[in-house]
């Protein structure tokens, strides 16, 4: 089956990852230490060597209790160095270097997702004590805890001593359980359910990993192809049309050779950004007649790193300026979900930045609300 995915991928030009946990609790050197690691090293190497190019291995860091009543100890970085030396594109995700967990299962977000958070993070899901112990709903659907709300404010990053780019990922299933039950083909989840949860990871500074599973027979149950097909229809015709791309734009405090036209072009090549200092801009949008809107999407240059931290987003009305969203983070992408609005003149305010706000794109749209 691995071999069959891994060729399908290949030829359809597609990536492939693999999901792998180390927890085997029914193998009978599970709790053994050296020995079961060294099983486990022997699945690695089985994966990453005989199916092509691996893009992503994902660790769940599950930790039960084996046979014996033992737990294992997992040589993590052991797995990490087999990883980079068989795969070293593939990008290690949850309980690795590279990508976090973004803290449930239930496809929830935090409000500001920060990619610069301390060190320290890396190891919480590799403590026993916070790993899922069983498949139970009550973990999957786990509430991200009120400490864990805030990972990279100026407030708790204050005092930390070694700091990294962690970025998170948001994991969800389409279905209430992560396998296959022929039961659930009634339960998948609704078009809307997806299209939130979607707008509020990928459009919310994170990666969004959506949950298929195949069937008995291999094969992804007409269902799920279904809202698959739905939500893919949806993000086309939201985004589809730029309405930047006839908007006049300026930017009040934007260096003279990075100015607010670099916002048009969807890329890291160019960007917008403001002297070392100033740490507030406005960027304003006209258009010759008014125009209708529903979502705006900012994304910041990393290769300055993650800046913004306050933004307000404002539609001229009536003569003057209306607040219609305010946010904090921006990062990677930033998806503003806007009650349908419509205006001539629009106003991204970015109040708040670290060192200066540097931003890469700018969409404007008018989609299905």
């Amino acid at each position: 089956m691995v071999r069959e995915v891994s060729n399908a991928c290949r030829k359809e030009g597609l990536a492939f990852g693999v999901y792998l946990s180390p927890w085997d609790r029914n193998h009978p050197s599970y709790g053994s230490g050296r020995e079961y690691n060294d099983y486990f090293v022997g699945q690695l190497k089985e994966l990453l060597q005989n199916y092509g190019d691996i893009f992503a291995v994902w660790f769940d860091g599950a930790c039960g209790e084996g046979p014996n009543g033992k737990r294992q100890i997992y040589d993590w970085e052991r797995y990490y160095q087999v990883i980079r030396d068989l795969q070293p594109q593939a990008c290690i995700s949850v309980c690795g270097p590279d990508v976090r967990w973004c803290g449930n299962e239930a496809g929830q977000t935090r409000a500001s997702e920060w990619s610069v958070v301390p060190a320290r993070t890396a190891d919480t899901e590799k403590i026993a004590e916070n790993s899922q112990q069983k498949d139970e709903e009550e973990f999957r659907q786990r509430s991200i805890s009120a400490q864990d709300m805030d990972l990279g404010s100026r407030e708790i990053l204050e005092g930390e001593e070694d700091l990294i780019w962690y970025p998170a990922e948001v994991n969800t299933s389409i279905r209430p359980g992560w396998f296959y039950h022929a039961c659930e083909d009634e339960r998948v989840r609704p078009l809307s359910e997806l299209i939130h949860i979607y707008e509020n990871s990928a459009g919310g500074n994170a990666t969004f990993l959506l949950n298929i599973p195949p069937d008995r027979n291999g094969l992804i149950h007409p269902a799920d192809v279904q809202r698959l097909h739905e939500l893919g229809e949806y993000i086309r015709n939201t985004y589809r049309q730029n309405l930047a791309d006839t908007a006049r734009i300026t930017c009040d405090n934007a260096l003279p050779d990075q100015g607010a036209e670099n916002v048009r072009c969807d890329s890291y090549d160019t960007c917008l950004r403001t002297a070392d200092g100033v740490t507030a801009c406005d960027l304003v949008l006209e258009w010759e007649q008014a125009v209708t809107i529903n979502r705006v999407v900012l994304k910041e240059d990393l290769r300055y790193s993650q800046r913004i931290e306050k933004f307000v987003i404002e539609a001229w009305e009536d003569g003057g300026f209306r607040s219609v969203c305010e946010g904090t983070t921006v990062g990677y992408k930033r998806i503003a979900v806007l009650k349908e609005i419509k205006t001539a003149i629009l106003r991204i305010r970015i109040l708040d930045a670290r060192v200066a706000p540097v931003i890469s794109f700018l969409g404007v749209y008018s989609g299905i609300n």
